[in-house]
């Protein structure tokens, strides 16, 4: 039985993939409370329990490593909003949706931020292809909220000179912007703010 892609490009056995899936299971907690900069690859051999040769077998150095999670941490976001948001066609479902979200990030009192935006800060700058999944992975997070304003738009709610985009983009933003704030203030009332002044916003565009 053969499963999911090892680093040379060949099929993996269950058991290769199981021990992939270890290590970027290992990686993806370690840097999503250390930081990649602070995440060394000695940390996810501890974390992970697996050899050097074996973490070498998949990925050829940290960069690799980091990618991988890019990729998990993306998937299970992007899971995460497409099943909160695949339904939602009103301003009560929208809101719903942001109780969740900063009901979530108030068990850690905001500490950790967003997993992809952390994600982000710390590797743009420096690794194009990271950058580009992780940008990927953003337009694809604002198209689902894009998908929700367009169904206000096609029932009435929103009015149809309103550009679902560009609100999109500023929900996306206080989002991001509100995780990034709660994380530094150890507090997500300034996430909470940031959100309901955008569906203020849109809940205003409802009722011209």
């Amino acid at each position: 039985m053969t499963t999911a892609d090892s680093r040379d490009g060949r099929r993996l056995t269950a058991r290769g993939a199981k021990t992939r899936a270890r290590i970027v299971a290992a990686a993806t907690d370690l840097m999503y409370v250390k930081g990649v900069g602070a995440t060394t690859l000695d940390d996810v051999l501890a974390a992970s329990g697996v050899s050097k040769s074996q973490l070498y077998h998949h990925f050829d150095g940290k960069d690799a490593l980091v990618r991988a999670v890019i990729d998990h941490v993306g998937e299970r976001v992007i899971e995460r909003e497409r099943e909160a948001l695949g339904r939602v066609s009103t301003i009560r479902g929208l809101r719903r949706w942001r109780d969740a979200l900063v009901q979530n990030n108030a068990l850690r009192h905001g500490a950790y931020g967003c997993a992809l935006g952390s994600l982000a800060s710390e590797v743009s700058d420096h690794d194009a292809l990271a950058r580009q999944a992780l940008s990927r992975l953003f337009t694809e997070w604002q198209g689902l909220l894009a998908d929700v304003l367009r169904r206000l738009q096609d029932g009435g709610t929103l009015p149809p000179e309103a550009s679902v985009d560009q609100l999109a983009t500023g929900l996306m933003a206080a989002l991001q912007g509100g995780y990034m704030l709660a994380q530094t203030a150890r507090d997500v009332t300034p996430m909470a703010t940031a959100i309901d002044m955008v569906l203020a916003h849109i809940e205003n565009l409802s009722e011209r």
